[in-house]
């Protein structure tokens, strides 16, 4: 079992974060719109999970900007930003922040933290998914994984994106 903090406070992390080599577990997430977003339509894209507890903390929402920012520049990617916040609630953010080159998902009636191994545990947060980030190839490899040890800090953007040149 995986640990991350809040402000300091240990949290446990229910499960095992896929492995750097092995194939991430399929998923579907839920898009702004109701509609599925899947593994499989992503199937032939790098995709960049950026995970995290809620899009209406500070650190979250930077998270989200930053993703969009640095999409724009990355060839056949997709960013995923997935929360287990209600869709309506990634919706407006992105409307509001003028977010357009990642898509927001959300977990809410899916097994994606169980599957990914980011289901916070013993915390107020019990039940949000912690702050990671998942990298993977066009045929769903994983080639980064990151669970930030500090929920109030930022992912390793520059890991990340590196992860995409191997």
């Amino acid at each position: 079992m995986a640990i991350t903090a809040l402000k300091g406070t240990p949290v446990q992390i229910i499960g095992e974060l896929p492995a750097v080599g092995a194939t991430a577990p399929d998923f579907t997430l839920t898009g702004a719109d109701l509609g599925d977003v899947t593994s499989t339509e992503l199937r032939g894209k790098r995709v960049v999970l950026n995970i995290f507890p809620s899009i209406d903390t500070g650190v979250c929402a930077s998270s989200v900007r930053r993703f969009n920012e640095l999409a724009s520049g990355l060839e056949n990617t997709a960013v995923v930003c997935a929360s287990a916040d209600l869709p309506f609630a990634l919706g407006r953010f992105c409307g509001t922040e003028g977010i357009e080159n990642v898509v927001t998902a959300s977990s809410f009636r899916s097994d994606f933290g169980a599957d990914f191994g980011l289901t916070l545990g013993d915390s107020p947060m019990k039940g949000l998914l912690a702050r990671a980030i998942v990298v993977l190839d066009e045929k769903g490899a994983v080639l980064h994984s990151e669970i930030v040890p500090e929920i109030a800090t930022e992912p390793n953007y520059d890991a990340a994106v590196a992860a995409l040149s191997n």
